[in-house]
């Protein structure tokens, strides 16, 4: 029987009359038309639906609706600023940390919630942290790059003014 949710996407307050047991991947890319959230397996493993909830790294392929009702989803679509990219976004760019992009937004949102949990990892923290992010493309060097930029910190570990 279909339940009718009530949460926070990227700032606005959105309700949703739906399965409380859909997963929520399906409710932002179907009902809210929020596409940048990329399906990959399904199981939580690949990270490519990677959203946050109330600021965790959260799998949404894995996650009912009802499990956000009264929360604060952040989807790619709500991280930049008007004409403004987040510096996370900005580093990806700045490194080159993509080839095809679909998992771009799930590195993104993951690295935004490292960065929130540890502002300075190092290079091992970063890479534990990101093991659960799959790139088909294989561009781990420069998304390791992306993230040590976004943190501030050079190849030694040092943090750069």
């Amino acid at each position: 029987m279909d339940t009718t949710l009530r949460f926070t996407v990227n700032g606005q307050r959105r309700q949703v009359t739906t399965d409380p047991d859909r997963p929520l991947l399906d409710v932002l890319r179907e009902d809210l038309h929020l596409t940048g959230t990329k399906f990959g397996c399904g199981e939580g493993h690949c990270g490519a639906c990677t959203v946050l909830v109330d600021g965790k790294r959260t799998y949404s392929c894995r996650t009912s609706a009802e499990d956000v009702a009264d929360k604060d989803v952040l989807t790619i679509e709500g991280l930049a600023s008007a004409e403004t990219l987040h510096p996370v976004q900005e580093a990806f760019v700045a490194e080159g940390a993509f080839q095809c992009g679909y998992c771009t937004p799930g590195m993104i949102l993951a690295t935004v919630a490292l960065l929130k949990e540890n502002p300075h990892p190092s290079d091992a923290d970063a890479a534990a942290w990101m093991n659960r992010n799959v790139c088909r493309c294989c561009s781990y060097t420069r998304i390791l790059s992306a993230v040590r930029r976004a943190a501030g910190t050079s190849a030694s570990g040092e943090v750069r003014q």
